[in-house]
């Protein structure tokens, strides 16, 4: 499969915003090594996928899902003579700009980011927006254009039977919205496909595996057609695309095979996403992000970059949140003409636990009971009386 018609796409799919000089590994792998050692990359690993389980081992991580898309795309892509170093770059950064607690993070940040004017708040976007300007003190990745293309355009969820790559170069920093994106090469509609098939079936392990699906029954049509188990569903999805590309243009699913993947995604969804334990989720983590949106914002509003302000707080929030912004401040100010989304770009960075720790600083004064700790009459005021 042949999608660089002549040297000039091709060219264009391997530019940077900022021209470098490439080496032996290539302009491909090197942006998989510079995801690999990005900040944001190094937080997926204690970031919800679906299921807050910070305690057990066994439940999908959003740093194993980036790994499972990688090497499902870069499996699919060897066997059509695609480039690999594609598909597992924009693989490995495609949720690189995740909320933290997964899909119900995600939510509720974006009505967060819609009450402050700021629009909604979308993942695909906002993972191109960590690459671009985020990671490494407001300076970005500088990745290749192809890397980018498929990290904005691999929605996952929404489900497709067929994709048809663009082949053509457009302007990414003009994109505010995932609807209606389609990649510009094979290697991000294949990544794009992988992202369905790495979730759906893993979703629905750790949904079985915790108990939530007691009394639902995947439907017939599933198991017969793509199978009962994790590992037989992705091997079905896999084989079902590579078998599928050569019989019409782009990349696909068969008519049969597709019509499995829907009634799977409704029984997800079903029984899953809109299960009663994420709507407890969603309850929990909207108090939570409002509570450390609240303070960050009138920290901010009170101090400014005055460092006195947020140290007089004695917190690691506090204290962090001035030195990020102090920092980030001023390329803001250069790229946007604006710091307003800086504390909602703040918090969408934050791993699940760092969000926990940062609320419970908030409401546990400890700094506090540290002075009372060692006070005399303090420690001793009940014998004094």
């Amino acid at each position: 499969m042949d999608l660089y018609r002549d040297s000039s796409i091709e060219e264009a799919f391997r530019s940077r915003k900022v021209p470098r000089t490439e080496d032996g590994r290539g302009p491909y792998y090197r942006d998989t090594t510079a995801i690999i050692h990005s900040s944001p990359f190094r937080r997926l690993k204690h970031k919800t996928q679906v299921f807050f389980a910070p305690s057990n081992d066994h439940i999908c991580t959003r740093m194993e899902h980036v790994l499972h898309v990688a090497s499902i795309a870069s499996a699919i892509c060897r066997s059509l003579g695609l480039d690999t170093e594609i598909a597992w770059a924009i693989g490995m950064g495609h949720d690189l700009g995740h909320t933290p607690f997964g899909h119900v993070g995600e939510r509720i940040i974006s009505k967060m980011s819609e009450e402050r004017g700021l629009g909604r708040f979308e993942h695909e976007v906002n993972s191109l927006r960590v690459v671009d300007f985020l990671s490494n003190g407001g300076k970005g990745l500088n990745l290749t254009y192809a890397v980018r293309d498929g990290i904005v355009c691999h929605n996952g969820e929404s489900l497709q039977k067929r994709i048809i790559p663009t082949g053509k170069v457009r302007d990414l920093e003009a994109i505010t919205e995932r609807e209606g994106l389609i990649p510009a090469t094979y290697e991000g509609a294949v990544v794009r496909f992988s992202d369905s098939i790495a979730y759906l079936g893993r979703d629905w392990e750790d949904a079985y595996r915790l108990g939530i699906l007691k009394g639902h029954e995947l439907p017939e049509i599933v198991t017969e057609r793509l199978g009962s188990t994790n590992g037989r569903i992705i091997n079905t999805l896999v084989n079902d695309i590579i078998n599928e590309a050569g019989k019409g243009e782009g990349i696909g699913f068969s008519p049969y095979v597709f019509e499995a993947v829907k009634a799977f995604s409704e029984f997800n969804y079903t029984y899953i996403y809109r299960s009663e334990i994420l709507n407890g989720y969603t309850r929990y983590f909207t108090r939570l992000l409002h509570l450390v949106a609240d303070y960050l914002e009138d920290l901010y509003e009170s101090h400014h970059l005055d460092e006195n302000g947020y140290m007089a707080e004695h917190n690691m929030l506090a204290a962090g949140f001035y030195s990020h912004a102090a920092g980030m401040y001023p390329m803001y100010m250069e790229r946007e003409g604006s710091d307003r989304r800086m504390i909602i770009d703040y918090i969408a960075g934050m791993t699940d636990n760092f969000c926990l720790d940062c609320a419970n600083e908030i409401l546990k004064p400890e700094h506090l009971n540290e002075e009372i700790e060692h006070s005399i009459t303090g420690r001793w005021f009940d014998a004094a009386r």
